[in-house]
This record gives structure tokens, C-alpha cells and sequence, in this order.
């Protein structure tokens, strides 16, 4: 009897989390994953979500019953990495995050998403650009075209939706902007010294337009005729 078992290989998510990981090293970037379970102060109110901010309710939150949670965005990590560190810094945050949402092609309660972080006393908008446009090119098409236009979210000013032009379409990705001075003051930082900016995508969106997948659910299916072909 052979007491071989077939060998295994990276999940295609785990496979782009080490591509990505790779790519931003080159430019300076460390990876960081931080926990999935985490406090109203780290997922909410050291990013400027307060209570009775309607962002709170768009994210349909897993509590439990002592003031935690299941992260709902990577960002949740930017405010606690800083806790053992000091700027300058630059940081990518891969990970699994939760909403209570419905599925369908595009959506799952728990998916994964990229957090991109950079702080330095000369950052600005032209840097985000740049980080973003790198990001696409060298894991996507180099040949990529990005845009910003505005948006408002919490912890950043000004705020920020980002775009991709993908086969003649452009697909929106997610959103970023310049680091709101209060949030830098959280990480413990003088906001008159330090600026910074930050972008948060879904990373499974990104693994779909890599691969052509054209259903987020085959992700987390365990279907082995569909993992294999990666």
C-alpha cells in the first residue's frame, strides 16, 4: 500500500497575497496581516466612525457582546500597527474580513481585502497615484489606465474612489485619500509633521480580474475541479 497523499497547492488568493506582497516589497513596503477579531476603538473610532455614523450600519458588523468584532475593513490594522512602530513607514495589509451581507457573484459575508498605507513628512496625492498605478500594472496590465475622482469616507481628507480601465471599461475599486489628521494623532504622530495616504480595495476582485474568475463564491467553495485549474 503507497502511503503517498497528493500534494497541494497555494490557494489562488494566498497565491496574489505573495505576488502582491513581492511587488510592494520593491518599493519599500512592508506586509502586515493584523488580528481578525479586533475593538470598537481599532475598526471604528480611531479611523473617526462614531457611534451613529451611518458608515457603521453600511458595514453590517459582527459583534460580540464586549465591544468586539470581526474587522470589517483591513484599516482596522492601521491605527494598532503604529503602536510598535514610528513613522516614516509604509505598509500593505492582506486579509479576511466579515459583513453581514447577502451574497451573490460580487459579495460574500467574509472576503478578503488590501489595505495600503504610507506615512512620511512629504507625502501627497501624486504618491497615492503613483503607489496605485503600480499596484494594477504589475500584478494586472501594464498598460493600465487609473483615475481619481472624489468621495468621502471617514478617515481620510480629501477622500477619494479609484478607478481602472479593464478591457474597455472602467471598474471601479475602491477607495483611498490623504490620512485624516485625526487619525494620525491616533497613531500617535504630530499630524503637523506627518502626512500620509491610504487605499483599500478588494482583494478578491482583484484575484477575479487576474484569473477571469466570474463568481466570488468559487473562492470558498472547496470545489477541487476548480481550485486545480490554479
Amino acid at each position: 500500500m503507497s502511503n503517498k497523499y497528493p500534494i497541494g497547492h497555494n490557494h489562488p488568493i494566498s497565491q496574489y497575497i505573495a505576488k502582491i506582497s513581492s511587488v510592494m516589497s520593491d518599493i519599500g513596503f512592508e506586509t502586515s496581516y493584523g488580528a481578525e477579531i479586533t475593538s470598537e476603538w481599532y475598526n471604528f473610532d480611531s479611523l473617526r466612525i462614531f457611534s451613529g455614523h451611518p458608515a457603521r450600519d453600511v458595514q453590517d458588523t459582527f459583534w460580540s457582546t464586549d465591544n468586539l468584532v470581526l474587522r470589517t475593513h483591513t484599516s482596522a490594522h492601521q491605527v494598532k500597527s503604529m503602536e510598535s512602530r514610528t513613522a516614516p513607514v509604509r505598509m500593505i495589509v492582506p486579509g479576511r474580513i466579515y459583513r453581514n451581507e447577502a451574497t451573490d457573484a460580487t459579495h460574500e459575508a467574509s472576503f478578503y481585502q488590501l489595505e495600503g498605507f504610507a506615512i512620511d513628512k512629504d507625502i501627497n496625492m501624486g504618491h497615492l497615484r503613483y503607489t496605485l498605478e503600480y499596484i494594477f500594472k504589475k500584478t494586472l496590465d501594464s498598460n493600465i489606465e487609473v483615475k481619481l475622482y472624489p468621495s468621502y469616507f471617514p478617515f481620510v481628507e480629501p477622500g477619494m474612489e479609484v478607478a481602472m480601465k479593464w478591457k474597455n471599461k472602467w471598474l471601479e475599486m475602491g477607495g483611498c485619500g490623504m490620512i485624516h489628521p485625526d487619525v494620525i494623532t491616533n497613531m500617535g504622530l504630530d499630524n503637523k509633521i506627518y502626512q500620509g495616504f491610504a487605499f483599500g480595495m478588494g482583494l478578491d476582485r482583484l484575484v477575479m480580474l487576474e484569473r477571469e474568475v466570474d463568481n466570488i463564491r468559487h473562492f470558498y467553495a472547496s470545489d477541487l475541479r476548480f481550485l486545480k485549474q490554479f
